[in-house]
């Protein structure tokens, strides 16, 4: 009885500093710690909307979109929740059907998604309304200076989604979306 109950509080504990971890790695924007060993949480805090749209969040700001999933359908008891959901999910189905239109040329033009302020949905709607040849620049619409450049990349059989951010010529972030 005692090993159990030792074990159980072990356990408790481990969650707890889990937690606590997760939150100071988020101030510090250790995003990609975050969504490394926040999965294992998961099950635990399933019922935790603040530590899933933390895990969530972290997951997207390290372009680690396909591990949205499992917190979009968790998301589900407010209405903050709810809008998160929403949000995540518009940005995974931009990343999906992006692809689908890079990899097999399917058109994206009759597509009427929601936009979100996330480099992959702003790529998903300048890409949308003119398609445009992988490696070619995309214009930002709102500043001229900033372009993005388009690429597919083929790694083991798999296709990534490669978005390279410039500002006047300068490389300044590199995307990439498995």
């Amino acid at each position: 009885m005692k090993i159990v109950l030792l074990s159980l509080l072990l356990t408790l504990s481990l969650f707890a500093d889990l937690k606590q971890k997760l939150f100071g790695l988020y101030q510090n924007k250790e995003y990609s710690k975050i969504c490394t060993i926040g999965i294992n949480g998961i099950n635990t805090y399933r019922e935790d909307e603040d530590y899933i749209s933390i895990y969530a969040f972290a997951c997207l700001y390290s372009d680690n979109i396909d591990q949205l999933a499992v917190p979009i359908t968790l998301l589900k008891k407010t209405e903050e929740s709810r809008t998160n959901a929403a949000y995540l999910s518009t940005i995974l189905m931009q990343k999906k059907l992006l692809l689908n239109a890079l990899v097999d040329d399917v058109y994206l033009q009759s597509f009427k998604l929601p936009s979100t302020d996330y480099i992959l949905s702003k790529v998903f709607d300048l890409y949308s309304k003119e398609k445009v040849d992988l490696g070619k620049k995309i214009f930002d619409t709102v500043d001229k200076r900033k372009y993005y450049i388009l690429k597919i990349r083929k790694t083991n059989n798999k296709n990534i989604i490669v978005i390279e951010e410039y500002y006047d010529k300068i490389l300044t972030s590199r995307h990439l979306y498995y």
